[in-house]
């Protein structure tokens, strides 16, 4: 059982303000953002840090992304009821918390076995109705497509060709585009079989997103 404590629920409410300062508007994000005990997915020795808004590092390299951006990400999705959801890169399952709490049918995937073992037991744990893969995430998930919504919370080179074509019609994929250095929010509509609109919405910083799979 997770502690979800008074002063937990303080200092989430000071975070959900500070990133609702900072632009985002939808009240269902800044409403799954106070849901999620972000604590529950780090150390509990890095309390002062679990609702700072700033990334953080966890297990293999990786970080569980600023709160803002995690936001920022799920409202450029405008998600509604029930929708199915791929997320591609699991990481610590603190974004697939979120979009559960939105309400719809989520699937993830991670490449990196030790995350994505860690956070299947802390997400179901956590009563979240998540179906969790292990794989390439370049590659998607063929088999469960079409999606409504692809998220992609690691930054790619290009938009992987093998996503766009796992989306409805109307469907829409938000993805961080650029180098190791700095990547490009990118929201991509698929507006028909071949047809594809593309906004994009400020610079971020992203872990690279990698081909294949890592055994440990």
């Amino acid at each position: 059982m997770i502690e979800d404590s008074f002063q937990h629920k303080g200092l989430r409410r000071k975070l959900v303000d500070a990133v609702e300062s900072k632009g985002i508007t939808d009240p269902r994000v800044l409403d799954a953002l106070m849901k999620v005990p972000r604590h529950a997915f780090m150390d509990s020795t890095f309390l002062r840090f679990a609702y700072a808004d700033q990334a953080f590092p966890i297990a293999s390299g990786q970080t569980i992304s600023q709160p803002y951006t995690v936001a920022f990400q799920t409202q450029l999705l405008d998600l509604k009821g029930f929708q199915k959801v791929l997320e591609v890169g699991t990481g610590s399952g603190y974004q697939a918390a979120i979009l559960s709490e939105m309400g719809v049918r989520v699937f993830t995937i991670e490449r990196i076995r030790k995350l994505f073992l860690e956070s299947q037991t802390r997400l179901k744990q956590m009563g979240y109705p998540i179906k969790f893969f292990y794989g390439d995430g370049y590659a998607g998930l063929p088999a469960f497509a079409p999606f409504d919504r692809i998220l992609v919370t690691a930054g790619a080179p290009e938009v992987p060709e093998k996503l766009l074509n796992q989306l409805v019609i109307g469907g829409i994929l938000v993805v961080p585009i650029g180098d190791r250095e700095t990547q490009i929010m990118t929201r991509v509509i698929r507006t028909g079989e071949d047809e594809f609109q593309t906004t994009t919405h400020g610079s971020f910083i992203f872990v690279p997103l990698k081909p294949g799979l890592e055994e440990k």
